[in-house]
């Protein structure tokens, strides 16, 4: 929860992005030899921090992956350490800054083998960066492979070769990295599984590129920190009341009870002055004997949850969790999107239209989130392409803020922003942490919070409960564990929580 971080401090750039910052620089007058000579000496002072005095190797490619190489072995062999190097490829075809760091380099260059691996005690990976185009093949790939199956610790320099920098994909062959060393910002593949597992502990490394050069590369792409949607967060004011923090309404199910009431005091917890859940008339018992500070409502047809909704204060609006995938249920949804208020549609609020995805499309006209994990997602949305790429499509069709679950939960909006979460503990791979995110984010919302931003802070706030709690979690410990990661957060940003 850093109090230090600057919203463009979690900027993430694609190899492309990447390519054009360094341009960018060299434009300014930043020499590019300069820039490949600091990302080489960050890569050495990385290993040497973290790794005693071993035998090295470092496998080095044709690219400028391969140049941060050359440097990251002249330091270490100018600090004590018993370095080997293998070139894929021959030194004579090397250009530009990689062939001028390459004659720099005294020691032996040898051609790329598997023989290399024998007697190495650390592998600096510098085959491949982040902007690799294709699988990996051949004798690197047969080399990759033996550096997997050998248990070498490995740096890898950029992202471990194979990983695509933009989606996080497996291209061929990767072998995980101990410790990456990247440049200038992150990059989506560090944050997007399976790339996330492959890089290890990841050290971001000034290498002199001007900060100012990003907005000439304009990223859409960022890791979710609060610093993305603090200065919008919704404190509660001393001469604010409860009519003032939002209504939010959660139309239940008449089986599933459970989740309505999660995603219900969720939203409460969250900070909304008001929460009413909608129940089916059947189950309203149930309801109103297990929610005390929660209000509930009976209905039992569409025209009754329209009257439920007629109230211009009850401003945001959860329908899905526990719902059933059904033709009501469908009603419902629609039903709460007439009032063009704001609306969180999860679950079978989702799946109920699998067979007229077009339909819910259509009728979001408000401020919409939608909230689907993979199964849910493909139910609706035909988008193919990494998982960024696929959220970004699906945020653009329906016109609402997608935010597509799982370890690496993205958060996109119809103008092609989009957040990637990585706070999630596995620990919430549970029944019902769903429910609860989606009441968080209706919570937010009716506190004034814009869908996109509301979804990042309920996303990062569902995630920092529940690496709180850790193991053993179960769904209905989240809302409970909310106010103390609220109290952290606020005492981190006095300016802003006053």
């Amino acid at each position: 929860m850093s109090t230090t971080t600057h919203p463009d401090d979690m900027a993430l750039l694609t190899p492309v992005q990447m390519a054009q910052a360094d341009q960018a620089a060299i434009v300014m007058g930043i020499d590019s030899m300069a820039l490949m000579e600091a990302a080489g000496a960050a890569v050495a002072r990385a290993v040497c921090a973290r790794w005693s005095k071993r035998p090295v190797l470092v496998l080095c490619g044709p690219g400028n992956n391969g140049g941060d190489g050359f440097v990251a072995a002249r330091y270490l062999q100018g600090a004590g350490w018993p370095v080997s190097l293998g070139l894929w490829g021959e030194q004579g075809t090397l250009v530009g800054d990689a062939a001028r760091q390459a004659a720099l380099w005294q020691g032996l260059i040898e051609p790329l083998s598997v023989a290399l691996l024998d007697g190495a005690e650390l592998v600096i990976d510098a085959l491949f960066g982040a902007g690799l185009s294709r699988p990996v093949a051949g004798l690197p790939a047969l080399l990759i492979q033996a550096l997997v199956k050998s248990a070498i610790p490995v740096c890898a320099i950029d992202t471990p070769s194979g990983v695509d920098g933009a989606s996080g994909q497996v291209l061929g062959v990767a072998a995980a990295a101990a410790l990456t060393v990247t440049f200038f910002r992150k990059k989506p593949g560090h944050v997007l599984l399976p790339g996330k597992l492959l890089c290890g502990d990841i050290v971001l490394a000034d290498i002199g590129i001007p900060v100012s050069v990003l907005a000439q590369v304009a990223p859409a792409t960022f890791e979710n920190d609060s610093r993305l949607w603090l200065a919008a967060y919704p404190w509660p004011r001393i001469d604010a009341h409860k009519y003032q923090r939002g209504h939010v309404v959660v139309v239940g199910g008449a089986v599933m009870t459970g989740a309505a009431r999660l995603s219900a005091m969720a939203a409460a917890r969250v900070g909304a002055g008001l929460v009413t859940v909608a129940a089916p008339a059947q189950a309203w018992p149930i309801y109103a004997g297990a929610l005390t500070s929660i209000m509930v409502s009976a209905f039992d047809s569409p025209s009754m949850l329209a009257d439920i909704l007629a109230d211009h204060r009850k401003n945001a609006i959860v329908i899905g969790p526990g719902a059933g995938v059904s033709d009501s249920t469908k009603a419902h949804v629609l039903a709460a999107l007439a009032t063009r208020r704001a609306c969180v549609l999860d679950a079978d609020a989702i799946s109920a239209f699998a067979s007229c995805p077009q339909v819910l499309f259509d009728a979001i006209r408000g401020p919409c989130v939608l909230t689907p994990h993979e199964g849910e997602f493909g139910r609706l949305f035909l988008a193919q392409g990494s998982k960024l790429e696929r959220a970004r499509a699906a945020a653009r069709q329906s016109g609402a803020v997608l935010v597509l679950k799982g370890p690496d939960t993205i958060i996109a909006a119809s103008d092609g922003r989009a957040i990637i979460n990585g706070n999630a503990p596995p620990d919430l791979a549970t029944g019902g942490t769903g429910d609860v995110l989606a009441g968080l984010i209706a919570g937010l919302m009716a506190q004034g919070m814009k869908p996109f931003l509301a979804a990042a802070a309920a996303v990062w706030l569902h995630g920092q409960a529940g690496a709180l709690f850790g193991p053993g979690l179960v769904s209905e410990d989240l809302p409970g564990l909310v106010p103390r990661v609220l109290r952290r957060l606020k005492r981190l940003t006095p300016a802003l929580g006053s």
